[in-house]
């Protein structure tokens, strides 16, 4: 083990311990795969990799032709284990149903760190949990009158239903002058006018009097920038 820098080999000791520990006999380099442990009719497959790639994963699934009891070993590490990104992976490995073990070289001697055996995911009970954030979505893409996104942007602004309707009440309050919550609602804007008109996200609107709203003078320059959503409201829609 080098001083500073690390191999996948130096995996390969950390993880041979660990599963010798649980009564397992251990080779390595057997038949493509890295670690190969077995005790009766119990056969483990583990993959070394110091990161999580596709390539890993790739071979970690062709592992499961041979058994189910698949791991991927990874060095742990440096960002936070809680950032979101990191738990978008462990989730991909639980649905491949591979076990991940973590390798840690930070203390005097190299630790094991289980994040979970592998085993079946249970999709449905995913989707029951996912429930709410299913419903959202689909509401989402229902409430939407514009088309005006294009697949596999980045780095762009989206057009949200709450920015159509922020920009729907913009053009009412151009074209009719102020207004009040009800008043908009009367003509289709919606139940979220009055959050819209309260919270003001994009300080497009300001509150003239008791209930009455009015643009601002932002407002009314930047909503001219949706030149499809204001097609969508026209005066012909009055």
């Amino acid at each position: 083990m080098s001083e500073g820098k690390f191999y996948e080999t130096d995996l390969y000791e950390p993880i041979q311990h660990y599963f010798r520990a649980q009564g397992y006999e251990v080779q390595a380099e057997v038949n493509d795969c890295d670690v190969v442990a077995f005790k009766d009719d119990t056969l483990i497959i583990v993959e070394l990799k110091l990161n999580l790639n596709i390539t890993l994963l790739m071979q970690a699934a062709k592992r499961q032709r041979y058994t189910p009891d698949v791991y991927i070993a990874i060095q742990r590490p440096k960002t936070s284990l809680r950032r979101r990104r990191w738990r978008d992976l462990v989730h991909l490995v639980r649905r491949l149903e591979l076990g991940l073990i973590l390798v840690s070289f930070e203390g005097k001697k190299p630790s094991i760190h289980m994040v979970h055996e592998p085993g079946p995911f249970d999709r449905k009970r995913s989707a029951q949990q996912s429930k709410k954030g299913r419903d959202k979505l689909i509401k989402e893409a229902r409430d939407r009158r514009s088309n005006s996104n294009i697949g596999g942007s980045s780095h762009v602004p989206t057009i949200t239903t709450y920015k159509e309707i922020s920009i729907q009440i913009a053009i009412y309050l151009d074209l009719l002058g102020p207004m009040s919550a009800n008043d908009l609602k009367k003509l289709n804007t919606g139940e979220r006018t009055y959050g819209i008109l309260y919270n003001n996200y994009n300080k497009w609107f300001k509150r003239i009097g008791r209930g009455i709203y009015d643009l601002t003078d932002s407002g009314k320059k930047e909503y001219q920038n949706y030149p499809e959503i204001i097609k969508l409201y026209g005066k012909s829609d009055l």
